[in-house]
């Protein structure tokens, strides 16, 4: 067998391309394929070494051997369940809005029906993406909300976007202004006006809950949410949630903590008001809608999307439950 590197190889290193090629092969199958039966330009090189577009990759193993531990066909396809909306779509990036209830990426217990897959899928029927003919690229997100958070998700169509996303989304972090990202929450209280939240974070991955901490602790990560009041009503209030920092069940916790707990929230929210949501509602989950994102800044071939608003408008039971609790959603954009 023998390819060509591509852009989509460039950068990647030679034992990560091979073991997506030969995605049945475990990893001890990999690296001694490597040390016995791979040559990069005419040479054994490492696992480690980093491809460059152009490289001649040659793996001598027998043909039923590379057909029977290359690629499968990803899960879904062909004829994958779209249950996305497309945003924005061009030749680099894919924006779409994520339903209620589907992972963004797989877990022990789902591995097929993930919002990634679909996008794959998605993306190969309409002849966007070839996985017959990728080695070791497919696209993904560049950020990822929880199974029951709607909203906006950005996918790389090539290895360059993906990166380039990435930098962005994380540039975004601690006010660097690469992108701005906006998300809309209904909480129990009445929110007078707009707040600032600051504090420290430490994860517990055992039961996966995020603990806050105060500003000046010595211990965790830094995070802090701009929230402003939309409307209120019957002890309710729609919010804002601009994400200043980017850690996991941010937004969540630190309203959890300001005493305006997000509704519907298992981990974080109010027995009372989770119970309400329940009963009238059938709301198991936190109303929390990934809104908008613009891009403030573009990096890495993307500059072409600076000063774009993207939005995904709340899902229709998400205002219809905000409507009920006395909060319009009308919102200024």
């Amino acid at each position: 067998m023998r390819f060509e590197a591509g852009s989509n190889e460039e950068g990647r290193r030679l034992d990560r391309v091979l073991k997506k090629l030969f995605r049945e092969a475990p990893l001890s199958f990999v690296y001694r394929a490597i040390r016995r039966d791979v040559k990069v330009n005419g040479k054994r090189v490492p696992g480690e070494t980093l491809l460059t577009a152009g490289d001649v990759v040659e793996v001598f193993l027998p043909d039923g051997q590379i057909e029977a531990l290359g690629r499968r066909r990803p899960a879904g396809m062909p004829g994958a369940r779209k249950q996305f909306g497309v945003v924005f779509e061009d030749p680099q990036v894919l924006i779409v809005d994520k339903p209620f209830g589907l992972l963004t990426h797989g877990d022990t217990a789902e591995k097929k029906n993930t919002l990634a897959n679909q996008v794959v899928a998605y993306l190969a029927e309409k002849g966007a993406y070839s996985p017959g003919e990728e080695k070791a690229f497919a696209p993904a997100p560049a950020n990822r909300l929880d199974r029951n958070t709607t909203g906006l998700v950005l996918f790389g169509k090539t290895l360059p976007a993906t990166r380039a996303l990435a930098l962005m989304l994380k540039g975004g972090e601690g006010g660097s202004g690469y992108t701005e990202k906006v998300y809309l929450t209904v909480v129990k209280g009445t929110m007078e006006g707009p707040l600032t939240l600051k504090s420290r974070m430490v994860r517990d991955g055992e039961s996966n809950t995020t603990q806050v901490l105060p500003p000046g602790s010595g211990e965790g990560l830094m995070m802090a949410t701009d929230v402003r009041p939309v409307a209120a009503g019957k002890g309710f209030t729609l919010v804002e949630a601009r994400l200043l920092t980017g850690r996991t069940h941010q937004i969540r916790v630190q309203l959890a903590e300001a005493g305006f707990p997000v509704v519907g929230d298992r981990k974080y929210g109010d027995r009372e008001a989770n119970r309400l949501a329940s009963q009238k509602y059938g709301l198991a989950a936190q109303l929390l809608h990934a809104w908008r994102l613009t891009v403030v800044k573009g990096a890495g071939g993307l500059e072409y999307l600076e000063g774009e608003t993207f939005r995904a408008e709340p899902p229709e039971r998400f205002a219809e439950i905000a409507e009920d609790l006395g909060c319009c959603m009308k919102m200024k954009s």
